[in-house]
């Protein structure tokens, strides 16, 4: 398969390039580096496969020419404006990456002849709003309600997709995800909090926790969602599927794991609560596994260890 990833020196993007030439494909990845990095892709240029490196943003009309060009047959569109707060103070920029940046990918994929199918990157932690207890871990039948700016340019971004797929024939699959994490996360950015807790704790440097740490999230490793990525190339046409694991997890407990992950006793410093964050997110990711045959593997834990130790050698 000839594929294309937006977004592909990002952390989700950068697994994901790995994963696909590792199985043999060929590979066209494109970042503007805002918040990606070339040493995200020193695995995927070391291990001699077919991989070509384009410096783009998204947002570029130059995206539709190298679509057409390249012929991807399925295009990965990661790229993405994707911190909350961001949004809530730059929502016009939220709206140009997000939605702009979508419309761009799909004129690429409808002016290139090969390409049949967008797999998104959607965001399971704010379409579905802030739903009641009694119906989390929330599924797809639930009804979009984004409540900060980033949540409604990736609720748009999948009205897009639908309608290219009735317009002009173009399968998609959005990939719904819930709080992604492991290693090559940024520690030193605003989103992220699993690469943030650990970075500061492995460096000895304090913590913030925002709010009463009650708040919750379904946190998902890395590798379980580049494999829901790389099965939605050929299966799940036309829907819109939870990646998460279906566990809530509450900030407070996660700073627990990451600070014994860690060898920390450090205490975490409070902030007050942030605007535009919900407060209990956690995702029913069944139908994945109906459609995909996907389900997660990776404890907290586990996955947790493995960015402490991805953060202490890069820092030695």
């Amino acid at each position: 398969m000839r594929a294309l990833v937006t977004g592909g020196a990002g952390f989700i993007g950068s697994n994901l390039v790995d994963r696909l030439l590792a199985e043999g494909h060929e590979v066209d990845v494109v970042d503007d580096l805002s918040t990606g990095s070339l040493g995200n892709l020193a695995d995927a240029r070391a291990c001699g496969g077919t991989m070509r490196f384009h410096n783009l943003d998204v947002r570029s009309g130059d995206l539709v020419d190298l679509v057409r060009h390249r012929q991807p047959e399925v295009i990965f569109h990661l790229a993405a404006q994707a911190d909350v707060r961001v949004s809530v103070d730059r929502p016009v920029f939220d709206a140009e990456v997000n939605v702009l940046g979508t419309i761009q990918v799909l004129e690429g994929a409808r002016a290139a002849a090969a390409t049949t199918k967008v797999v998104f990157a959607a965001s399971g932690g704010t379409l579905y709003g802030e739903p009641e207890g009694a119906n989390l871990p929330v599924d797809e039948h639930q009804p979009h309600r984004p409540l900060s700016p980033y949540g409604v340019s990736k609720k748009a971004a999948i009205d897009y997709l639908v309608a290219y797929r009735e317009l002009h024939g173009l399968e998609f699959t959005a990939l719904a995800l819930a709080n992604v994490y492991g290693p090559r996360q940024d520690p030193h950015g605003e989103a992220g909090v699993v690469a943030i807790f650990a970075g500061n704790l492995v460096s000895g440097r304090p913590c913030v926790v925002f709010g009463d740490g009650n708040q919750t999230r379904d946190y998902v490793y890395v590798d379980d969602v580049v494999d829901a990525f790389a099965r939605a190339a050929r299966r799940g046409g036309g829907l819109v599927l939870n990646i998460g694991t279906g566990q809530e997890t509450s900030v407070s407990k996660l700073y627990e794991i990451v600070a014994r992950a860690s060898g920390s006793d450090l205490a975490p410093r409070r902030a007050p609560a942030r605007n535009g964050e919900v407060q209990r997110s956690a995702l029913d990711p069944r139908r994945a596994g109906l459609h995909l045959g996907w389900k997660p593997w990776t404890h907290l834990a586990e996955g947790v260890a493995s960015v402490v130790n991805h953060v202490r050698r890069a820092a030695s």
